[in-house]
């Protein structure tokens, strides 16, 4: 099993902080709050680039989200977020993705996931019928 030592952040607030600790801060409109579980966390405000590697965990409760990697990047300036290396991410309607390396774009609400060399990504989602809940 893993060994995680867990540090709760709210992401945009940590860079405005300048240091890697716990921070008690309110969510922010839209985003939520996000727990990060990994070896090393840093910050470069000047960057402004917040970095998390060895063993990543991110959870993203109000979206039913847990990814996993090796590191994950949040790019405030471009507001991007790129996990890599054995990346993971499970949401709780059952729809699944895995890919070397995944590139979420926030302003966009897209993600972009790249396979390893000689690898293809994986994804697994739920169809819904487009009539249910429709009287005919």
């Amino acid at each position: 099993m893993r060994r995680l030592r867990s540090i709760v952040l709210v992401l945009p607030f940590l860079l405005a902080a300048g240091a890697v600790e716990p921070i008690a801060a309110e969510e922010s409109p839209g985003y939520g709050l996000i727990t990060i579980e990994s070896d090393l966390q840093s910050a470069d405000k000047n960057k402004g680039v917040i970095t998390a590697s060895g063993n990543v965990r991110i959870v993203h409760a109000d979206r039913g989200v847990v990814a996993t990697s090796r590191q994950a990047q949040y790019f405030t300036k471009e507001e991007r977020i790129v996990l890599r290396g054995d990346v993971d991410v499970v949401q709780n309607d059952g729809h699944a993705l895995r890919a070397d390396q995944v590139i979420y774009l926030l302003q966009e609400d897209r993600a972009v996931a790249i396979p390893g060399e000689g690898d293809q990504v994986f994804s697994q989602w739920t169809l819904k019928d487009p009539s249910a809940g429709f009287e005919r």
